[in-house]
């Protein structure tokens, strides 16, 4: 199976191919490197920007606006927030014009912690993102979401941001990527193979791409109900879905029933189908790694009492990162700032035995 990186890349190569995309690029996007993870590895329309991250933004949305399809990169995401002017203009354009300007850009973004990062690589943007209206916000949790989401994005009129767990970046599927080779050890060695670069001089090297890619596309706004239970709705997405996951069946052979939903798309959202499961179980939880205040899972919650307040059988709540400046580099520091499977049991535990 696809790791997430090779999905990625996958979708962008399908992109540049059936899609109309003509330039992705960003810091070390290009040639020889590929992308600080190797997303953006042996792809035609890649190339290097400065050392800027205004700069790309800018690029992107002069590129948008003149009808062409790009894809920018910021390396990491703890160095965007010097561009939301930029991005809080993208997101008015299609809005202000009245659809005459549409600026169909996607901007992908390494996001949150789980690689030591320390302090200057593992924020989260989720929250602030969802801040800036016009935008469309997607942040995978598999491999094949990952490269149905990218799909969508390239597709759409709006500007749209990709949100990318570093975590998560090298973990395979369990579901195959529409063309991609066989599930087998062979099948995987021939993925790597064919599109992974070497480690060695790449001068020479070209990728193989799979020749069966498909235009595979993840709904935007569309979620997804990952585990099916009766006693506890749990909404997540990116690092933390697959943690609420194994909780979930952890806590299933203590004979508790957790339904996960991984929202996939942060707006627009399925405020639908989030609903009719906490209709269903009375409960709720909102996981995700973003600091606590002003989080995105602040904003569900508040829906959540003000239009099922009568049903709720215990407070809906909220886990998420600790509302401190950074994440420590040891360890016990960033095993103490986000939520780890330790918390996220504790969390389903307590609210299955709360009782309004």
């Amino acid at each position: 199976m696809a790791t997430m990186v090779q999905a990625i890349r996958m979708a962008l190569h399908y992109g540049e191919t059936h899609l109309g995309v003509k330039n992705i690029f960003g810091e070390d996007v290009g040639p020889p490197l590929g992308g600080v993870f190797t997303a953006t590895q042996g792809l035609k329309t890649s190339w290097n920007s400065p050392l800027d991250e205004r700069g790309i933004i800018g690029a992107a949305m002069g590129l948008g606006l003149s009808g062409q399809r790009c894809v920018a990169e910021i390396q990491f995401c703890d160095y965007i927030y010097n561009t939301i002017d930029l991005l809080k203009l993208a997101g008015m354009q299609t809005w202000s014009s009245n659809g005459d300007w549409p600026c169909p850009m996607t901007v992908m973004t390494p996001v949150g912690s789980g690689i030591r990062g320390s302090i200057y690589h593992s924020h989260s943007f989720d929250a602030t993102m969802t801040h800036i209206p016009g935008w469309k916000i997607v942040m995978p949790s598999n491999p094949l979401d990952a490269y149905g989401l990218m799909i969508a994005c390239l597709k759409d009129e709006n500007p749209t941001m990709y949100l990318k767990p570093k975590a998560l970046m090298r973990i395979r599927g369990q579901d195959p990527i529409p063309g991609e080779p066989p599930f087998t050890h062979e099948g995987e060695k021939e993925l790597k193979d064919r599109i992974d670069a070497p480690l060695a001089d790449r001068s020479k090297w070209v990728p193989r791409w799979p020749e069966g890619l498909t235009d595979y596309t993840v709904p935007l706004g569309v979620a997804k109900t990952v585990r099916e239970g009766n006693q506890l709705t749990v909404v997540s997405y990116g690092r933390t879905l697959p943690l609420c996951a194994q909780a979930a069946d952890q806590l299933r052979e203590e004979g508790l029933s957790i339904e996960v939903i991984d929202l996939r798309t942060l707006w627009p959202y399925d405020w639908a189908q989030i609903s009719e499961s906490i209709r269903k179980t009375g409960r709720a939880l909102f996981v995700n790694e973003d600091t606590e205040v002003t989080n995105f899972g602040e904003h569900l919650i508040r829906r959540t009492v003000e239009e099922h307040f009568y049903s709720l059988e215990a407070r809906p709540r909220l886990l998420a990162g600790a509302f401190i400046p950074g994440i420590g580099l040891a360890d016990p520091l960033e095993n103490a700032s986000v939520p780890q499977l330790g918390s996220i049991l504790d969390a389903m535990r307590e609210l299955v035995a709360e009782r309004a």
